[in-house]
Parts: C-alpha cells; sequence; structure tokens
C-alpha cells in the first residue's frame, strides 16, 4: 500500500500542472467529436446502435491514472447507475497492482485506454522513450483483456508533432478534455460536483482521477444531476460514433 501510495502522489504532483498544459495547448489542433460524426455521414449515423449523439445530448465521463483500490467501488457505483466510462490507466503501480480490476472494467463494457506506464511527459521524452511509454501499458492490457487500446491520454495534456507520428505508428489517437473538476487539488467531492456540473455542455469529456479520495465519493452525485438535465453517458468511442478517432489525430 505504501509503494502505490507513494506513485499516486508522484501522479498528483504531475497532475497539478494538467490545466497548465492544456491552457498550452491552445494553437493545437483538435478535432471535436460532432465533426467526427458529422464527417460520417446521415445513412451511418442512421445505422449506428442505440445511442445516437447527433440526436441526444451525450457526454462522456473519463478517468485517469487507475486502477487504484478507489476502483472497484467505483465500478460497483457505474454498474448501479448503468453508465459507461473511459478508463486512461497507467501501467507502473497500476495496471500491474490492480490486474484484476483492468479485465473488470473490459467484462463491464467500459472503455479500456493508456495514460503511458510511468505518466512519463512525452514531450520532454525521446522516440524510443515514447514508444515504449504507449507499447508497454498496450501490450499488458492486450493480455489481461484480449483487446488491444486505440486510445490513449498523453500525461497532462502535453503532446506534440513526435507525439502524433508515434501514435499513429501504433495505430492509437489522443484524447483530451473539455471538463475539467481539478480533483488533484482538492478531497471536497462537493467541490469536485460543483465544477463538473459548471462546466459541462454537449459532447462534454470529463476528466476526473479515481485515485484520489474525494472523487469517486463525487460520481454518483455528477451522474444523477447531469441525467436529470437530458444528458446520456457514453464511451469515447460512442461519442464519436458512427465516426472512428483516427490514429496519430488529437480529439477534445
Amino acid at each position: 500500500m505504501t509503494k502505490t501510495r507513494t506513485g499516486l502522489r508522484a501522479v498528483a504532483t504531475l497532475a497539478a500542472a494538467a490545466s497548465l498544459a492544456l491552457s498550452g495547448c491552445t494553437r493545437l489542433e483538435t478535432t471535436s467529436p460532432s465533426s467526427v460524426r458529422g464527417a460520417a455521414g446521415a445513412q451511418a449515423r442512421a445505422e449506428f446502435g442505440t445511442v445516437d449523439c447527433a440526436r441526444v445530448k451525450c457526454i462522456a465521463l473519463t478517468f485517469d491514472a487507475g486502477p487504484s483500490e478507489n476502483s472497484a467501488r467505483l465500478l460497483d457505483i457505474l454498474e448501479e447507475k448503468q453508465v459507461p466510462a473511459t478508463f486512461f490507466l497507467l501501467g507502473r503501480r497500476h495496471i500491474d497492482t490492480y490486474p484484476e480490476l483492468v479485465r473488470r472494467m473490459a467484462d463491464e463494457g467500459h472503455e479500456v485506454a493508456s495514460h503511458t506506464w510511468t505518466h512519463q511527459i512525452l514531450t520532454d521524452a525521446e522516440p524510443q522513450e515514447i514508444r515504449e511509454e504507449l507499447e508497454r501499458p498496450n501490450k499488458e492490457i492486450e493480455r489481461l483483456t484480449g483487446q488491444r487500446p486505440t486510445l490513449m491520454r498523453p500525461p497532462q495534456g502535453r503532446t506534440d508533432e513526435t507525439v502524433h507520428e508515434i501514435c499513429r505508428e501504433l495505430g492509437l489517437a489522443e484524447v483530451l478534455w473539455s471538463v475539467t473538476a481539478k480533483d488533484y487539488q482538492t478531497d471536497d467531492s462537493d467541490l469536485i460536483t460543483e465544477r463538473v456540473l459548471d462546466q459541462s455542455s454537449r459532447d462534454g469529456i470529463i476528466l476526473l482521477h479515481d485515485i484520489y479520495d474525494g472523487t469517486v465519493p463525487a460520481v454518483p452525485g455528477i451522474v444523477d444531476a447531469l441525467k436529470a438535465r437530458g444528458y446520456v453517458f457514453v464511451t469515447v468511442p460512442q461519442l464519436l460514433a458512427p465516426g472512428k478517432a483516427e490514429p496519430g489525430k488529437v480529439y477534445r
């Protein structure tokens, strides 16, 4: 437990710069969910599944940096509320510590994706380091779930052309976010809920971290309040459907 806590605190230190990272990405070319759906065409939308985010008000709940000792409770809540989520998982001290939770996420219909192996800032890394940070969690997730991830989230949202090119080679699309509770700053569940509700809008991608003590207790209130506003929860791929995320592109 001590080792895991040490790892989580290291992530917390890195996460504290996340909002700054995104503010520095204002010139980054990103693709919105609605534009992906629009490019897929009306006929494809008509043929897709039971959730058509071109017609209903969709929002995606995403969690970074798990699994952790809090993840089982989170999965219980999501099952009770019938809400799918997208999990961007860390490798060291997380995937390798809680493999049964990785399997459970996939078995219960959640999207399992990568947040790198060690939370290294990819824009500070050499190309071979970037490949290793991305390939290692992909291999472990595929071994545990039978599905190779197609999505990743760069630590702190920091990305550049080198990262895009390597993601393209590895078949990964990059997913940022439009809503952040900055739950790395507070354990106040009410404040986390308030921040999410204040920022949420149609096609939103909510960033939370189930490694922090205040986050999981906030999830039921967030889900209930957004459902009351008419939102339908979907995974990131469902948010884009019937279009698909393209490797090497950045979505927000």
